[in-house]
């Protein structure tokens, strides 16, 4: 069984960092691709950023320049550094793996989400 469990979100100033940390448990697979979404209240589950196994990333555009994903194997986590916050960053963030079973196929494994809060 995996399991996501995420750390590190808080409230902080407007202009300040966060990181935040998933550690995955329980796979005995690699997963093919490892991210961040954020959802606020009324709104669907969108994507911050992720991490694709051969290494390239991808960011959605409001947070471009200043939030960076990041991956240690070895510890099998995988963090969020968001720099210069903005009160629009906050959100409840959740990590994401998916293990694709065929190109149009995957399954996605969640973690329990960590609230950001960022004051103005």
């Amino acid at each position: 069984q995996v399991q996501l469990v995420e750390s590190g979100g808080g409230l902080v100033q407007a202009g300040g960092s966060l990181r935040l940390s998933c550690a995955a448990s329980g796979s005995s697979f690699s997963f093919n691709a490892i991210g961040w979404y954020w959802q606020t209240p009324g709104k669907q589950r969108e994507l911050v950023a992720t991490l694709l196994t051969g290494g390239s990333t991808n960011y959605a555009d409001s947070v471009k320049g200043r939030f960076t994903i990041s991956r240690d194997n070895a510890k099998n986590t995988w963090y969020l550094q968001m720099n210069s916050l903005k009160p629009e960053d906050t959100a409840v963030y959740y990590c994401n793996a998916r293990v694709y079973r065929t190109r149009t196929a995957w399954t996605d494994y969640w973690g329990q989400g960590t609230r950001v809060t960022v004051s103005s």
